[in-house]
């Protein structure tokens, strides 16, 4: 049985690298994209955003460095819902033709996603060390603490949305709209003390928001969330994680079917 369950993880890792390099296969500066798409993004917003209003004026002192840092997580969590809701359709000859079990392919295109995502924090501690400032080990381990909420939340995600999309293809459309709604509904481009107070705890309802407010004060304000706060929302996303994998096992056997 152990044998067995390393042979599926072997999978899950050759399914990932192959997705990897498929993935910039062709194109001129091939994996330079990965670091490219999100610090461009950067550059733009940073560059209106600090147009538009003067951050030190609210009192932020590293504004391009929470914006780079929310930029780079929600880009994870929109590659990784995206390609977590079209993984089996993608991947349909493995479904339909030999058997693969279905969770391996959902894992595996999230994988991806966080493979894509480590290179980007090579831009992240660039910057960190460009502004001459790096955060303390809390801070760090906070950090981390969000990455992982993060993934967690991109796999609930895509074990609940990935059986569905075989049969309703509409989700694409859908999804990508509701990510761009997420992105400014987040405090990404602009910090959370410029909103009215009152409406301060329908932005943290919404997860990604929550980690990305408290990931980029925890980095550059050394400003943390109470601990009980954090685990009630740690204790969300365990709960919705456990819900998708039985959402999941109850969907998968229609899911050859419906492609």
């Amino acid at each position: 049985m152990a044998k067995k369950h390393e042979n599926y993880w072997e999978l899950v890792w050759a399914l990932a690298r192959t997705d990897f390099k498929l993935r910039y296969h062709g194109s001129v500066l091939g994996y330079v994209w990965a670091l490219l798409k999100p610090l461009l993004t950067f550059l733009i917003l940073n560059f209106v955003f600090s147009t538009i209003f003067n951050p030190r004026s609210s009192g932020i002192q590293y504004f391009s460095l929470q914006l780079l840092t929310s930029i780079m997580l929600f880009n994870f969590f929109s590659e990784g819902t995206m390609a977590g809701l079209n993984s089996l359709l993608g991947k349909a000859s493995l479904v339909t033709k030999i058997y693969v079990p279905r969770w391996t392919i959902v894992i595996a295109s999230t994988i991806n996603a966080t493979m894509i995502f480590g290179m980007n924090l090579i831009i992240i501690a660039a910057f960190f060390v460009w502004q001459g400032y790096w955060p303390g080990i809390p801070a760090v381990l906070a950090f981390l603490f969000f990455i992982l909420l993060t993934f967690i939340l991109i796999l609930s995600f895509s074990f609940i949305a990935a059986p569905l999309f075989v049969k309703f293809r509409d989700l694409s459309q859908i999804w990508e709209v509701a990510t761009q709604a997420l992105f400014y509904g987040s405090p990404i481009v602009y910090p959370l003390k410029i909103i009215p107070e009152k409406y301060h705890p329908i932005l943290l309802a919404n997860p990604i928001g929550y980690i990305i407010h408290f990931n980029k004060v925890a980095l550059t304000e050394n400003h943390y969330a109470p601990f009980w706060q954090n685990t009630v929302f740690a204790g969300i996303i365990v709960v919705l994680f456990f819900v998708s994998l039985f959402v999941f096992k109850k969907l998968e056997p229609k899911v050859a079917e419906n492609i």
